[in-house]
C-alpha cells in the first residue's frame, strides 16, 4: 500500500520529486515567517507552480488539501515539532510528535509523513527523543500504508550557526542517514555535503532508500541549480527545499527551474532562463 502513495509522490517520468517545505512556522522560532507570513497566498503561489509535493502541518495543510481538482502537490505531512532553532539551546530541549499521527494522516490524504533526526551538539536528550519518535511512528506507517520520510540533520554548534543551518561534513551526515534507514525509513531527507561530489557516498550507505536532498539557506539561482545539478548526478533522488522557493522574488520561476532539472536534466543555464 505505500507504493501507492509514493506514485503521487515521485514523477513517473524520472522517478524523482521536489518537495517544498513550508513547515517552518511549526517552530517558533523568529526569521521562519519570512516569505510566508500569509499561507493561503504561498499555497495558490505553490499550487500554480506545481512542484511534486509541498511539505506542510496539520494546521496549514487545508489549504492544498481544499483545492478543488486532481491536479495539484501532493501532501507531506509534518509530525513533529522542537524547539531547537536558535542562537542558543533552551534549558529545557524537546522534539514530540503530534498525536494518533498516522490516523490523521490518512484523514488529510496525506501522500508521506515527515519525521526529524537530530544530532545536536549539546542536546543528546533531543536525539533520544527523535528515536522514540521513529520507533513508535514506523509500525503505524506499515499499518497504514504511509510512507515514513525521515530527516536526518546534523546540526553546527548553535551559537556559530544556530540550529538550521548545514553542516556538511561527510562523516556525520552518512551515520547518521544510515541510522535513519536502520530505523526504517522508506525516504531520506538528508543535508548536502560540502563536497557535492561526494554524495554518492550518501546514497551508497542509504542502501536503496530514496535520498532527498534538503536546501538549507538562501543563496543565489546559479548557486542553487548548480548545487542540485551536482546532487542529481550524485544519484539524489530529489529535493526539499523551502527558503529558496518561498523567500524568491519568483517563486514560480525557481519552482519551474528546479522542475526542470530534476525530471528533465536541463542545464543550469536552461533552467536559470525558466526563473522570470
Amino acid at each position: 500500500m505505500k507504493q501507492f502513495r509514493l506514485n503521487r509522490l515521485f514523477n513517473a517520468k524520472s522517478n524523482r520529486c521536489f518537495d517544498v517545505a513550508v513547515d517552518h512556522g511549526f517552530f517558533n522560532q523568529p526569521g521562519f515567517l519570512q516569505g510566508i507570513e500569509d499561507m493561503r497566498e504561498v499555497i495558490k503561489t505553490l499550487v500554480d507552480a506545481a512542484p511534486d509535493a509541498i511539505q506542510l502541518t496539520l494546521g496549514q495543510a487545508r489549504h492544498l488539501q481544499s483545492v478543488p481538482g486532481r491536479h495539484k502537490p501532493s501532501l507531506v505531512l509534518r509530525t513533529d515539532v522542537a524547539n531547537i532553532y536558535g542562537k542558543e539551546l533552551p534549558d529545557t530541549c524537546f522534539s514530540l510528535m503530534i498525536e494518533e499521527t498516522m490516523l490523521q494522516a490518512v484523514r488529510y490524504d496525506a501522500a508521506c509523513v515527515c519525521v526529524n533526526l537530530f544530532q545536536i551538539p549539546g542536546a543528546p536528550e533531543v536525539h533520544a527523543q527523535c528515536v522514540e519518535n521513529i520507533l513508535k511512528l514506523k509500525p503505524q506507517a506499515d499499518y497504514y500504508g504511509m510512507p515514513m520520510m525521515v530527516e536526518p540533520l546534523v546540526f553546527q554548534p548553535n551559537a556559530k550557526a544556530g540550529g538550521y543551518m548545514v553542516n556538511g561534513d561527510l562523516t556525520a551526515i552518512t551515520y547518521l542517514v544510515r541510522q535513519a534507514v536502520e530505523l526504517g525509513a522508506d525516504i531520506i531527507k538528508a543535508d548536502p555535503t560540502d563536497d557535492v561530489n561526494l554524495y554518492h557516498k550518501v546514497v551508497e550507505v542509504a542502501s536503496g532508500i530514496p535520498v532527498l536532498v534538503r536546501g538549507g539557506g538562501r543563496v543565489s539561482d546559479r548557486e542553487i541549480l548548480e548545487r542540485t545539478q551536482g546532487l542529481l548526478q550524485q544519484g539524489a533522488a530529489g529535493i526539499v527545499y523551502g527558503r529558496n522557493v518561498i523567500q524568491h522574488p519568483s517563486p514560480k520561476g525557481i519552482t519551474q527551474a528546479l522542475m526542470a532539472m530534476v525530471h528533465d536534466n536541463v542545464s543550469v543555464d536552461e533552467a536559470l532562463k525558466l526563473v522570470v
